[in-house]
C-alpha cells in the first residue's frame, strides 16, 4: 500500500451557514490507509469538514476527491451513497427499533440477502458484541453502544471512515478501552480515516496525521511529534499541551525571562515576543550545580505517570507549577538549579498571540 498516495483531500475548500463562514480554504491531504486526526476546539469547523466529505452538505467552494476521484465541487456533488464513505456520528444514532443485529445489517442492502446476516456477525466479532445481537440499543451500556456504531460503519469495509468525536461520551477508563479496539480495528480494514476530536492527547495517540484547526482554518498539519516540537505558532504550542508563558523584548538576540535567556531565533532585536517553555524543557539538578537558575520545590504531589511540582524562584520570588515525569525528582523543600532545553522552548512575536 502506498500511503503518499492521497485517499481523501481537500482543495480550497470553504464553507458559510447563511452569513458566518466556517470552513475558511482549507487544504488537507488524508493519505490512503492513514488515520488523520482533525483536531481544534469546538466551534472551529471540524464537523464541517467531516459533513462534506461524507456529501451531507453541498460544496459552495472548492473541491474534494476520494482515492483520485473527484465527488465534489462548486458545479456538482456526488450523493453519500456513492461515495463509499463510513460515517460514525457523535451520537453514534442507532436505530432504536432495530437490534443490534439489524442496525449493523442496515447498511448492507447492497449484498445478497444470504450473506447480509453473516457479515454483519463478523463486523460485530471484531468489536467483541456477537452475543449482544438480539439486544437492543436501549439495552446496551454507552461502551457498547459505541462498538455497536463501529461495527455498523466497518461492515460495508468503506474505503474511507470518518469518525466524530467518537468516544466523547465515555468515562477515562473506557475511553482509553475503546481508543485502542478502535485504531486495531482501523489498521485491520485499511480503511483511510479521517477522525474529528477536539482532545490533543487522543489525537496524539491515535493519528499517523495530525491536522489542526482554529476559526475554520487549518494551520498546521504533519505528524502529531512534529506538532507538539516544532509549532509553527503559539496557538498550536498552547493547544498541543502545557506550557509557561513569558512576554519580552529581544536584546542582542536573546530575550530575559525569570528561568534565564534564551534565544530569540529569527526575532529583531526590540522586538516584543512570547516565550512559551514546555515543562519538560526545565532539568532540574541540584542546587550546588554551576549556573542555572535557583529554585525551592515548595510542594510535590504523585499524579501517577506525572509528579506536579510548585517552584519558587529564588531572585524574583515568582511560583509556578509543573508537570514532570521520573521517579527521581526533588522533594518538597529542596532547592534546584533549574537549566533550559531550549529544543523545547518557542519563540513567537507579541502580534501571533
Amino acid at each position: 500500500m502506498n500511503t503518499c498516495l492521497p485517499g481523501l483531500e481537500f482543495a480550497g475548500v470553504s464553507h458559510a451557514y447563511a452569513t458566518e463562514t466556517v470552513v475558511q480554504e482549507l487544504n488537507l491531504v488524508v493519505p490512503v490507509g492513514s488515520l488523520t486526526c482533525l483536531l481544534g476546539p469546538s466551534g472551529c469547523g471540524k464537523t464541517t469538514v467531516l459533513r462534506l466529505a461524507a456529501g451531507l452538505e453541498t460544496l459552495q467552494i472548492g473541491w474534494i476527491k476520494i482515492n483520485g476521484t473527484r465527488v465534489a465541487d462548486d458545479t456538482d456533488t456526488s450523493p453519500p451513497e456513492v461515495r463509499d464513505v463510513g460515517l460514525m456520528f457523535q451520537e453514534y444514532a442507532l436505530f432504536p427499533h432495530l437490534t443490534v443485529l439489524g442496525n449493523v445489517s442496515f447498511g448492507l442492502d447492497a449484498l445478497p440477502a444470504e450473506t447480509r446476516e453473516t457479515t454483519a456477525k463478523a463486523a460485530l466479532a471484531q468489536v467483541g458484541m456477537v452475543g449482544a445481537a438480539n439486544a437492543y440499543p436501549h439495552m446496551l451500556s454507552g461502551g457498547e453502544q459505541q462498538r455497536v456504531a463501529l461495527a455498523r460503519v466497518v461492515a460495508p469495509r468503506p474505503k474511507i471512515m470518518l469518525l466524530d468525536e467518537p468516544f466523547s461520551g465515555l468515562d477515562t477508563e473506557l475511553r482509553a478501552s475503546l481508543r485502542e479496539d478502535t485504531l486495531r480495528l482501523i489498521k485491520e480494514t485499511g480503511a483511510t480515516t479521517l477522525m474529528v476530536t477536539h482532545d490533543p492527547m487522543e489525537a496524539m495517540l491515535m493519528a499517523d496525521h495530525v491536522a489542526l484547526m482554529h476559526n475554520g482554518r487549518v494551520i498546521q498539519a504533519g505528524s502529531p511529534m512534529d506538532l507538539y516540537r516544532q509549532p509553527e505558532s503559539s496557538f498550536c504550542a498552547r493547544f498541543l499541551g502545557e506550557v509557561i508563558d513569558y512576554v519580552g523584548f529581544v536584546r542582542s538576540g536573546e530575550v530575559v525571562t525569570p528561568l534565564g535567556s534564551v534565544p530569540a531565533g529569527g526575532a529583531e532585536d526590540g522586538e516584543e515576543v512570547q516565550i512559551l517553555i514546555r515543562p519538560e524543557a526545565l532539568h532540574l539538578d541540584q542546587e550546588t550545580e554551576v549556573g542555572g537558575v535557583k529554585a525551592k520545590v515548595s510542594d510535590q504531589r504523585d499524579l501517577g505517570p506525572h509528579t506536579k511540582l510548585a517552584l519558587q524562584l529564588e531572585e524574583s520570588g515568582e511560583q509556578f507549577h509543573v508537570n514532570l515525569s521520573g521517579r527521581d525528582l526533588p522533594s518538597a523543600g529542596s532547592k534546584v538549579a533549574v537549566h533550559l532545553d531550549f529544543s523545547m522552548v518557542f519563540v513567537f512575536p507579541v502580534r501571533d498571540r
